[in-house]
């Protein structure tokens, strides 16, 4: 049986304990902590804290609460943007061993995050079925089919497939809608999106590119929830406008998701803040930190400040604790953003 080490405040180890003690005791805690913070009525009123501090405030998607912050799943199925450090995915493949996963969802749910969005990945998905059935787990997952079901027939068995699993929601992979809309293949990115609200889940759609966005948005496709990557531009690693103006193969702002050194993956965050602006959905902000260039507290405290409703940020147990304190603090703080919640 997995095990978890207590730690006090500081960090340091107390006493071990299983994962059914474990979870128990986040349930306990949970139910008489004090929830802090005011009540608004455009900003629902924070969850029950179990990690001792801030409480992780939620929103919704569909009829759904969901943790302001999301368990993103690069980390998890080790599709790890590592830039030119090769060794990055071998060292998280050999870290997340199946207990690890495990014990990452018990982790999050302590610590508030409730939802897990990921891509159709069996491993996973079974993990997070065991969770759930043998350990009590309450994880919802969104989850969207491999961009390599490309056809409308592909996608739907694909997608009855996943609502079978228990999906909480479905959405078309950014890997798949960028090339379809630069390819002039706008109408199936609809089809893909009609074919998952017909199951009657959310359904939501992703992209990198926010010229992909536009043209979904231009041909009245519509969706329950968008996710749009968002992080600011000042960061060591970050192109420089003289090398994003100068580059004339369109590089930057083509989703190549293994081809991406310069570690830049919203080139245009002002124009992003924008468009998501004029959108009435829920937007879930991701790559808020370029894939580990940005700061945490750095990064959700900008995306919330510009109109985030949620952030879908990887994490590695010990990383999400942190985390949620983080992210609580930032949406907390932000009261006077332009864009209004929309979760």
């Amino acid at each position: 049986m997995p095990y978890y080490i207590q730690m006090d405040t500081r960090g340091r180890s107390r006493e071990k304990v299983t994962r059914r003690d474990f979870i128990a005791a986040s349930a306990l805690g949970a139910i008489g902590a004090a929830v802090p913070g005011e009540t608004r009525a455009a900003d629902p009123s924070p969850a029950p804290n179990t990690a001792g501090g801030a409480a992780l405030g939620k929103g919704k998607i569909g009829d759904m609460e969901i943790g302001r912050l999301i368990l993103g799943t690069n980390i998890i199925t080790c599709h790890m943007h590592q830039r030119d450090l090769w060794y990055l995915k071998d060292l998280s493949r050999q870290y997340n061993t199946d207990a690890k996963i495990l014990e990452t969802f018990a982790v999050a749910e302590a610590n508030g995050v409730n939802a897990f969005m990921t891509h159709d990945e069996p491993r996973v998905l079974g993990l997070l079925k065991e969770h759930r059935d043998k350990h009590g787990g309450k994880m919802r997952h969104f989850v969207a089919p491999e961009p390599k079901a490309k056809e409308a027939a592909d996608f739907m068995e694909v997608v009855q497939r996943l609502v079978d699993g228990g999906a909480s929601g479905i959405y078309v992979h950014g890997a798949a809608v960028d090339p379809l809309v630069a390819n002039g293949n706008v109408k199936r990115v609809g089809e893909f999106v009609d074919i998952i609200r017909a199951t009657g889940l959310p359904a939501g759609m992703a992209c990198h590119n926010l010229d992909s966005l536009k043209a979904c948005l231009a041909a009245k496709i519509e969706c329950d929830f968008y996710l749009k990557t968002f992080h600011h531009l000042k960061y060591p690693s970050c192109p420089t406008p003289e090398e994003l103006a100068a580059d004339k193969s369109d590089f930057y702002r083509t989703h190549r998701c293994q081809e991406r050194p310069h570690g830049i993956w919203c080139i245009n965050p002002e124009e992003t803040a924008a468009c998501m602006a004029n959108i009435k959905q829920p937007w879930i902000a991701y790559k808020v930190m370029a894939a580990g260039a940005i700061l945490p507290k750095d990064a959700f405290k900008f995306a919330f400040d510009n109109g985030a409703d949620f952030i879908l940020a990887g994490m590695f147990d010990f990383q999400v604790a942190e985390d949620a304190r983080l992210a609580s603090a930032a949406h907390l703080a932000a009261r006077d953003r332009a864009r209004p919640w929309c979760a």
